[in-house]
């Protein structure tokens, strides 16, 4: 059965092609009974719209594309549902990319939104992508930094001081009494990990006979948590009594670790992560964190993308966000 086109859609609700057009694009133009006919023939006749040859005609997209690190992960799955809430006002739906924490995907992903023309881009880079996101801004797609600042400032960005959350985390665990530390998570060529290593770095510094140990993970998943707390816990030299994990999922799966190893949490070793999922407070032992404002950051990296395509010379902002730290029983006992 071949599938309705607008002309039938018109035929049907006894009105020209035209009007069906502006019911569906522009339905302040008609009236509410005949946007009501109009929609009525469109149930009847099972009609769906083909946006890609309407876009192909205007020459334009509306849609947003949005790559993120790891669309599994629950940080940025609420920054895409910030994103997605503040979009949604305009009428700019949101394509959603995951780069699985891989360069070459997220070079894939920004190919296929440039071949979409999408109307802007968000993202939260994984590789050196800096010189083909200043191409695409030249070609006149917007671009925005999510959960990452720039440092010449050419590009709008959303951020959270990762810095300041990485020596919270660590000044938490110091003043707990904890001076062997061990920092597990990874790639370190991802910002927010050699910021948030730097940070509690810092904070290890500033604290006579406190040590800080690195424990590189290729990933930022639960599996990776597993892997170093395993790694940490072969190694020869004495135990840290302290983990700092680069986000909750990889303190999820420290913790798991370390209670198969029969180690007592936090009696024997401390745990924080980092960005306060929800997984966190509700693991067996609640696990304590830096929060990040995940929402709020998709929202206003949203609103910067809007601001960008309404006026293209307007001068870039960068907020950032200050995180906070929220103790539970990882760090604190009962």
């Amino acid at each position: 059965m071949a599938l309705a086109q607008v002309r039938d859609v018109a035929t049907h609700a006894g009105v020209s092609p035209a009007t069906v057009s502006n019911a569906l694009n522009h339905p302040e133009k008609v009236s509410e009974t005949t946007r009501r006919r109009v929609q009525a023939a469109i149930e009847e006749l099972g009609y769906v719209r083909n946006d890609a040859a309407r876009q192909l005609r205007q020459r334009h997209n509306t849609a947003v594309g949005m790559i993120v690190l790891d669309v599994a992960n629950p940080f940025f799955a609420a920054v895409v549902r910030g994103a997605e809430d503040s979009l949604g006002v305009h009428r700019r739906p949101v394509l959603v990319g995951n780069s699985g924490q891989d360069a070459e995907r997220e070079l894939a992903h920004l190919r296929l939104f440039e071949e979409q023309r999408v109307s802007g881009l968000l993202i939260s880079p994984v590789g050196d992508v800096l010189d083909r996101l200043r191409e695409i801004s030249r070609r006149g797609t917007p671009v925005v930094l999510v959960d990452r600042h720039h440092g010449d400032d050419e590009f709008p960005s959303v951020a959270v001081d990762d810095e300041l959350g990485g020596r919270m985390a660590a000044e938490h665990l110091l003043e707990q009494g904890r001076r062997r530390l061990a920092m597990i998570g990874g790639p370190t060529s991802i910002r927010q990990v050699a910021h948030r290593r730097a940070g509690a770095q810092a904070a290890v510094d500033a604290v006579e006979g406190a040590t800080l140990t690195m424990v590189g993970t290729e990933a930022m998943d639960v599996e990776s948590g597993r892997d170093g707390t395993r790694r940490l816990l072969a190694e020869d030299a004495e135990r840290p009594d302290a983990i700092f994990a680069a986000n909750d999922l990889v303190a999820l799966g420290a913790l798991q670790e370390l209670v198969r190893a029969g180690v007592r949490v936090p009696e024997d070793v401390a745990l924080i992560g980092y960005d306060d999922i929800e997984f966190a407070a509700s693991a067996t032992v609640p696990i304590s964190s830096v929060r990040q404002p995940a929402v709020e950051m998709g929202e206003r990296a949203a609103a910067l993308l809007v601001a960008a395509v309404e006026d293209p010379d307007a001068p870039p902002e960068h907020p950032r966000f200050t995180p906070t730290l929220v103790p539970r029983e990882s760090t604190l006992g009962d």
